[in-house]
């Protein structure tokens, strides 16, 4: 049976938490749920559901936070880290949150934009000469790299955020067999071995998701002068306060890092979804899947995107660039970018986002205009400037499903509000 738990309760795990790192504000907001306009009961129950999730063995432990307003209403660290040495889930675990580093390095890219590094309809070329003389194939299911033809326009930067370049995923076939993405090179050879295998579609014509985000990081190389991790400390993780995000664990953080889980015939048992743990260097720093981060940590992002680029009253981005985020950015050409579910409902964003066009389209609970994105291995969030709500939720388990673990807590969120908007 879980036990509630009282506000001085939550006040203590996330004091914990939060207090520890001196870019968070030294006065930390937390609420009882029914002054920000949410029911206390109801967001018990989620916590229950949770806990049957873990019972079930759909996952091995769970992190989650909900704010609303800019307040903390909610926070749970349940079940365990490691399920075989018995080790009960921190509430500052970390976890690999895959696709959810895209999110921070489009922010990187837009404090660029800011200081005037370069324009959105800039072409890559500009920046990367590897870029000047890609071909296309001309058919987009083959591997063939004699049958290419010319490329009709250029990559820009706003292609690169949006996922319509006409670069692929890392675990394409065309990919795999070029050896074009290998935690054993660095990220300027990752970059060339892209340019130099075609691209699947027409620049702009197309919404493919791929690798986007990592060339991305080169490009914050150039532009800042600085390495792609140094730029993101320096001027994004610092002033967040994130200071559990980072490319991989020093030995001081590995009794924090999660355990990833796989379903076999019934039991959860550890899987080796890395083929360079995260527990050493790489040579490839990706902007696209390569962080380690929190649920606080992606909190303070988020809330500062809630709140309009602001962060403890430090501006971080400005107004204008934050109303992009939440802006559909893919051309009207690459538009479904799905064809089936909340694929077919949603747009992608310059800041990296999955945005929410029509509700209607998803199986679980969530606004239109709400912007999100998770993470291959059970991570995901949530910002909804219409609710004024930040859900993150996290997790270490693949496939990412977990029984449904992240729509039933967002469901159960969602249904917790009794002053909506």
């Amino acid at each position: 049976m879980i036990m509630k738990k009282t506000l001085g309760h939550l006040s203590a795990i996330i004091l914990s938490v939060l207090c520890s790192s001196p870019g968070y504000p030294q006065q930390v907001r937390l609420v009882p749920a029914e002054s920000a306009g949410m029911s206390d009961v109801a967001l018990n129950v989620a916590t229950e559901r949770l806990q049957q999730h873990i019972d079930d063995g759909d996952i091995a432990g769970v992190v989650a936070a909900v704010a609303r307003d800019g307040n903390i209403v909610y926070f749970e660290a349940l079940g365990y880290l490691d399920l075989e040495n018995v080790i009960p889930m921190p509430a500052d675990a970390l976890f690999r949150t895959y696709s959810m580093t895209r999110q921070i390095t489009s922010a990187a890219v837009l404090m660029l934009y800011e200081q005037g590094k370069f324009k959105f309809d800039d072409p890559i070329k500009q920046y990367l000469p590897e870029f000047e003389d890609q071909k296309v194939l001309r058919d987009p299911s083959s591997t063939d790299l004699k049958q290419v033809r010319n490329r009709i326009g250029d990559i820009t930067v706003a292609h690169l955020l949006t996922h319509t370049s006409g670069l692929g995923s890392r675990s394409s076939r065309l990919y795999r067999e070029n050896n074009v993405r290998d935690k054993n090179i660095t990220l300027s050879e990752m970059v060339t071995n892209a340019a130099r295998v075609p691209l699947f579609h027409d620049p702009g014509t197309q919404f493919r998701y791929g690798i986007h985000a990592t060339i991305l990081g080169k490009l914050v190389e150039v532009w800042s002068g600085q390495l792609f991790e140094e730029y993101l400390q320096e001027h994004l993780l610092n002033p967040l306060g994130m200071d559990s995000t980072m490319f991989w664990a020093p030995e001081e953080d590995l009794d924090r890092l999660s355990v990833v889980y796989r379903p076999v015939d019934g039991r959860l048992l550890s899987y080796q979804i890395e083929t360079i743990p995260y527990t050493l260097r790489p040579r490839l720093i990706e902007g696209g899947v390569g962080l380690l981060s929190s649920v606080m940590d992606f909190m303070r992002f988020s809330q500062m995107i809630l709140e309009g680029g602001l962060f403890n009253g430090d501006r971080i981005l400005q107004e204008e660039t934050v109303a992009l985020i939440y802006e559909n950015a893919v051309p009207d050409q690459a538009m479904p970018i799905g064809g089936t579910g909340y694929w077919q409902g949603s747009g992608w964003t310059l800041g990296g986002f999955n945005l929410v066009l029509d509700n209607m389209d998803y199986n679980f609970s969530v606004s239109t205009g709400t912007i999100w994105w998770d993470g291959s291995a059970g991570t995901r969030y949530f910002i909804d400037p219409v609710q004024g709500t930040v859900i993150v939720i996290m997790a270490q388990v693949s496939p990412s499903s977990g029984g449904g673990f992240r729509e039933n807590f967002s469901n159960m969120v969602d249904a917790a509000i009794t002053d909506r908007r």
